[in-house]
C-alpha cells in the first residue's frame, strides 16, 4: 500500500511539474523573445555605427589606391585666444590623402595645385577657430573638421584623409 501511495504522489508531482513547465514556457517565451529582439536591434545599431566609421577614410581604401598630396609650404596660423588671454599660433605642414579610384580624383586632382590657396584658406579658417588647449587635447577633431571642409569645398569625397606631417603649437 505504501508503494502505491508513493507512486501516486510521484505521478501527481510529475503532472504538477509538467503543468508548471508548460505555464512557465508559455509565459516566459514571449518576454524572452521581446528581449532578444531588443538586443538584436541594439546590436545592429552598434554594428551600423562601427561600419560607418570603417567605410570612410584611409582604412577603407586599399593602399595602392591612395595618393598623398603634400601642401608645399608650412603654414603659420594664429589660434583663437584661450583662457590665458595670450596669443598662440600653430605651425603646421599638411598632407592630403586622396582616393585615386574616386570620381572626384579625375575631376579635381590634376588642378589641385592651382587650388592650393583655397585649400590653405579652409585649413587656416578651421585651425584658427580652435584654442591651443583644444588642439592639443583633440587634434583628430581638427583634422576631421578640415576634411569635412575640404570635401564640401570640392563637393566630392576624393580627399579621404587630412594629416599634419608636422605640427608645432606655441
Amino acid at each position: 500500500m505504501k508503494k502505491n501511495l508513493f507512486s501516486i504522489i510521484i505521478c501527481v508531482l510529475l503532472i504538477i511539474n509538467i503543468v508548471f513547465s508548460a505555464l512557465l514556457t508559455f509565459t516566459m517565451v514571449p518576454a524572452i523573445s521581446n528581449s532578444n529582439e531588443l538586443i538584436a536591434k541594439v546590436a545592429s545599431a552598434i554594428d551600423l555605427e562601427v561600419e560607418s566609421y570603417g567605410t570612410t577614410g584611409v582604412d577603407s581604401v586599399p593602399i595602392e589606391n591612395i595618393e598623398v598630396y603634400n601642401i608645399a609650404d608650412s603654414m603659420t596660423i594664429n589660434l583663437k585666444k584661450g583662457e590665458d588671454g595670450a596669443d598662440h599660433f600653430a605651425v603646421v605642414s599638411v598632407s592630403l590623402s586622396v582616393d585615386k579610384e574616386s570620381e572626384g580624383y579625375e575631376k579635381y586632382f590634376a588642378t589641385i595645385s592651382e587650388k592650393e590657396s583655397l585649400i590653405k584658406d579652409k585649413i587656416r579658417s578651421v585651425v584658427s577657430s580652435y584654442t591651443i588647449d583644444q588642439i592639443k587635447d583633440d587634434e583628430n577633431a581638427v583634422l576631421e573638421e578640415i576634411l569635412e571642409s575640404l570635401q564640401a569645398l570640392f563637393n566630392s569625397d576624393f580627399i579621404i584623409s587630412v594629416s599634419f606631417s608636422s605640427a608645432v603649437y606655441q
